[in-house]
């Protein structure tokens, strides 16, 4: 047997065979169509990763929506010669763009995805934005007395 012919065949398939292989409930693509023969696991895991990436599309979809209002709401009012109720309004937009921040990185931490710095990039997020980016405080309201 030539060496050539065993080299060019046998070792790309060894060392494919050392590489991690997916695991066994992974090797067939998922459809809507269960059978008696899938395992109710099977099911719940389908249904908790499309539950996970519908609630990270509107995560995302609010993330988007919220700083586009802010960046309209720049370009409408300059800074300079702000009025104290222009910098409320502001304050409240970038207050807003915060909330879904943090709600869009919790959600992608759920599902896995750690690292935020991308998100920070690709939606150009402003510095003050991620500065508000966190649980917010309840404001305490006035009792009777």
């Amino acid at each position: 047997m030539n060496i050539g012919i065993l080299r060019a065949f046998w070792l790309p398939h060894a060392r494919a065979s050392l590489r991690m292989q997916p695991g066994w409930r992974y090797k067939e693509p998922m459809s809507r169509d269960f059978h008696l023969h899938r395992v109710p696991v099977d099911v719940l895991d389908y249904e908790i990763a499309q539950e996970q990436a519908s609630a990270l599309g509107r995560m995302g979809r609010a993330l988007e929506t919220a700083l586009a209002k802010l960046r309209e709401f720049d370009a409408a009012h300059p800074r300079p010669d702000a009025l104290a109720s222009t910098q409320q309004v502001r304050r409240t937009l970038v207050a807003e763009a915060g909330q879904a921040l943090w709600m869009f990185v919790v959600q992608r931490e759920a599902c896995g995805l750690r690292d935020s710095r991308t998100i920070m990039r690709e939606y150009q997020v402003p510095g003050e934005v991620q500065l508000c980016m966190g649980a917010v405080v309840a404001t305490p309201t006035r009792t009777a007395t």
